[in-house]
This record gives structure tokens, sequence and C-alpha cells, in this order.
């Protein structure tokens, strides 16, 4: 290893293989022909490689390479979307990065506040979310389309966290920036495949409340893939509208996700608070307050309960629960955020599923 030499050897040779890419790529400059930096970047951050290699950092020397190779071999690409970049694509690209690259990592991942409710990193992440979420849409909206960006981020969003893609469409409703159908649209086809994903994951995690849940959660689950498909069809109509507000749409509002990571801090408390105050009661109040914002917790709860602490029928009836109040809870985040003459498609979509849901449980226990 070259380390074995002492640090005085491995000092000179890389000084004297920095200095000679320096002169060379300003020798070449001095001549007046044009030259781009990445060959002399690359250069640089080979001679690092190969100093990690040659200190027995090999894992991270090689996972270094390859991402640069991969850089390398994207480059045409690359400057390609550069130059289709706007200003403002470009102030709301590093505003995100900031927030999700740059504050994230840095915020205290344990528990402040009142009964210890609030995680700030996990606060922090619900603003990543909703404004993750945001800003893709503008840029699938950019890449493919207004119509087909809109939809596809929302679905891929659905799976993840419909709540979050809920928040991130009631801003653009507010805005205007968009057709108030295909944003409707776009909140329905969240909602739908948040039902799908909760039946998928009680499927695995608590299997024995599947059916019972089922009742409830199908019906809830169609009335919203209708909604959506009649949504999607009255978008069409919209398309000349929506072509105008792509092109005033802002990229990067971080005032709606602040405003929902409050929301989520002042339930967290609440939630906290039912626990403390109620004891073994509040822990099914606990499932269905947090469950409002975050269904897959409550799915994940009941999952680890030990077996026979709840029977089919009741384990059922406390994942719908949570799965009812996360429709309406959304509802009210599309009126609180969006107002109802914006909203009310969005907000029809959701209170229709919910109805469909609760009818449905209601007439179970029956």
């Amino acid at each position: 290893m070259v380390t074995a030499t002492g640090p005085i050897v491995p000092a000179l040779l890389v000084s004297g293989a920095v200095a000679t890419l320096v002169i060379g790529y300003a020798r070449e400059i001095r001549d007046g022909d044009w030259v781009g930096a990445t060959s002399l970047i690359a250069g640089l951050v080979t001679l690092g490689i190969g100093y990690l290699a040659t200190t027995g950092q090999t894992v991270m020397a090689a996972a270094i390479a390859a991402t640069v190779a991969l850089i390398l071999a994207t480059k045409k690409q690359l400057h390609g979307l550069l130059d289709r970049l706007s200003e403002a694509d470009l102030r709301a690209t590093i505003r995100f990065v900031i927030i999700a690259a740059v504050i994230l990592p840095l915020l205290p991942d344990g528990r402040y506040g009142p009964y210890d409710a609030w995680n700030p990193r996990q606060i922090w992440l619900v603003v990543v979310l909703v404004s993750g979420f945001s800003f893709a849409g503008y840029v699938a909206d950019r890449a493919f389309g207004r119509s087909r960006g809109t939809l596809a981020t929302a679905a891929i969003g659905g799976l993840y966290s419909s709540t979050a893609v809920t928040a991130a469409l009631s801003a653009r409703l507010r805005s205007g920036s968009g057709g108030d159908f295909l944003l409707s649209a776009g909140i329905a086809v969240a909602s739908t495949l948040m039902f799908c994903r909760v039946l998928a994951l009680t499927a695995v995690l608590a299997p024995s409340a599947m059916p019972s849940l089922a009742i409830p959660v199908v019906p809830a689950a169609l009335v919203s893939a209708l909604a959506t498909l009649w949504l999607v069809r009255r978008s069409r109509d919209e398309a000349m509208a929506e072509t105008v507000a792509a092109e005033t749409r802002n990229p990067f509002d971080l005032l709606p996700a602040l405003g929902f990571a409050l929301l989520v801090a002042v339930m967290a408390v609440a939630a906290r608070w039912a626990e403390q105050r109620f004891g073994d009661a509040g822990v099914a109040t606990l499932i269905a307050i947090s469950g409002s914002f975050d269904v897959d917790a409550a799915i994940v709860t009941v999952g680890s309960l030990r077996p026979g602490t709840l029977d089919p029928e009741t384990a059922g009836l406390v994942i719908a629960i949570p799965v009812l109040l996360n429709t309406l809870f959304k509802a009210f985040v599309v009126f609180g955020t969006a107002g109802w003459t914006k909203g009310r498609l969005g907000i029809a979509t959701l209170v229709a599923s919910g109805l469909a849901l609760a009818a449905a449980g209601i007439v179970t226990l029956i």
C-alpha cells in the first residue's frame, strides 16, 4: 500500500498530479479554447478514489467510482436536461435539495415537546414529502404534459402517502395553477390507491383482519375509482386552461407544506394526550388519531398486537376507523387549503368514499 511509505510520498504524488491537471487546464483556457471542467474534476475525483482504495476504504472507493462513471456516461443527457431548465426550475431544485438533503439530516431524531410527541426529523419529513410531491408533479407536467404528469405523480405518491399528495394538489387548487377537474382527479387517484394499499398491507401484516376490513373498504375504493374516471373525463374540457396555467405555476410552494406539518404536530400532541389521559382506552384513540394522517401506522400497530388480543372482526374495525378518519381528514385538508369553491370536487369525492365506507361498516355491525 502507498501509505506504507509514510505520508510524505503520497502527499507529493497527489500534489504533483493535481498541479499537472490544473496547469494543463489553465493552458487550454489561455489558448482561447473553451473547455469544460468535467475532465479536471473527474481527474481530481479519480485521485481521491485512488487514495481511498490505498487506505483500505475499498467499498467507499468502489461506490464513488461507480457513481462517477454513471454521471460521465450520461453527461450528454444531463447537459440537455440542464439546457431545458428555466431560472425558476433551478431555484426550485436548489430549494428542494436544501430542505431534503441539508436540513433533514441535521435535525435530531428524538422525542421532544409536550408528552414527547414531536420528532423534529419526522415532522420535517412531512415538509419534504408534501413539497417533494408538488415539485415532482411540476417536473412530470413538464416532461409528460399536464394531464398525464399530474395523474402519474398522484398515482405514484398515493402508493406512499395519499395525504401528502392531497396537501400538494390542494395547494395547486388554491393557486389556480391547473384545472379543478384534473387536480381533483389526482386527489381521487391517490385516495383510491390508498384504499388498495391498506388492503394489501393488512393482508400481509394483519391477515386475520382482512375479511372484515374488506367489507367497508372495497365499496369506498369503488366510489373513489368511479369518481376518478368521471373527473378525468371532465378534465379533458380544461385542456386549454391547463396549458395557460402551466406557464405561471410556482414549481415549489413551501408554505402549504409547512402548514400541513404544523397540523401533523398538533395532532401528534393530541394523540399522546389521549393515550396518557385515558390509559388503555387511549391506545385505541391513539391508533385512530394517528391513523387519520398515517393509516400505515394503524395497520402496523394492529399487526404487532399479540395473537388473541383482538378478534378478527374487531381488528378489521380498528383499522377501518383510521381509514375513515384519514379520508375525512384529507377532505378537511382540501377545504382548509383550497377552500370550498376550488376544492368542492375533491371534497365531494373524499366525503362520498368516506360515507360509503361508514355505511358498509355500519351494515356489517347490524
